[in-house]
């Protein structure tokens, strides 16, 4: 690559970009005599990083346990320190909102759900289902959802250990919640671990593309771009969660023609 070429390339911008911000911020950091947590890197480490990104966060954590992370318009705190979480999410919960950069990161993904939402939308669901998991029948029948599903990860990773073979654990750790999860919440066996069900597989092969690409989100500072023009990985992010949304319409209709046949079985009884 030129030299011209490289310095017309638009990560070059951005990275100076980042540098100048840096620069900035320590210039402020030192004229208001305010102490603020060192920065560790920019998000063009992350983007770096992003392959190791689990290894690479938690070398950070290690080194700094809390740290700032630069942006191109915001910089980012991380802590790993344990009282600071817990005055994060325990004693100062109602200060410490999702706000409205990981709600436009997240809601292709999960919408207006309770991971994405805040204040009286996150109050609402909030209420509803620790109100829903309180019951008994739905709680025992979590329970034996979720040993069952257990019982099937130890017994494929039983057999693995026996013909001495490698398997991918944490996709199986993925596909294990995934469908302890979608039967205790639709009533359906998705068995995306043992693969019997093709439109499960299809499923949970989407699920685990947009969990990676919505993830991508936080290290590209150009996917609304992409979004807007419906190129690069946000296109395949388009792509995956139509995939997602297909299935789970398609069961909710399936629930409700279910539910009114029953309803329509009870009245000719009468």
């Amino acid at each position: 690559m030129s030299s011209m070429a490289f310095l017309s390339h638009p990560y070059f911008f951005a990275a100076l970009t980042l540098l100048v911000l840096q620069f900035l911020f320590r210039k402020l950091n030192k004229r208001d005599g305010k102490r603020y947590h060192p920065v560790a890197g920019t998000v063009f480490n992350q983007l770096m990083n992003f392959h190791r990104l689990h290894h690479y966060m938690t070398h950070l954590a290690a080194k700094y346990r809390t740290y700032r992370l630069l942006n191109l318009f915001r910089y980012e705190v991380y802590t790993a320190e344990p009282s600071n979480v817990e005055y994060i999410l325990k004693t100062n919960f109602e200060n410490y909102g999702k706000g409205l950069y990981n709600y436009h990161n997240l809601k292709d993904l999960l919408g207006d759900g309770i991971f994405t939402v805040d204040g009286e939308k996150w109050r609402e669901q909030r209420k509803i289902s620790s109100h829903e998991f309180s019951t008994k029948m739905l709680r025992d029948f979590s329970v034996s959802v979720f040993r069952k599903n257990a019982a099937k990860l130890a017994n494929i990773v039983s057999e693995s250990a026996t013909s001495n073979s490698s398997l991918e654990i944490q996709d199986l750790f993925m596909k294990s919640t995934l469908d302890s999860i979608f039967q205790v919440a639709f009533g359906t066996e998705l068995d995306s671990m043992c693969g019997s069900s093709q439109e499960g597989k299809i499923f949970a092969d989407a699920f685990d593309a947009s969990s990676a690409l919505t993830l991508y989100r936080y290290v590209d500072v150009f996917w609304k771009i992409k979004k807007f023009l419906n190129i690069g990985t946000e296109a395949k992010l388009r792509k995956t969660t139509k995939v997602l949304d297909e299935f789970v319409l398609k069961l909710i209709n399936t629930r409700i023609q279910q539910m009114q046949i029953s309803v329509g079985g009870s009245d000719n009884l009468h």
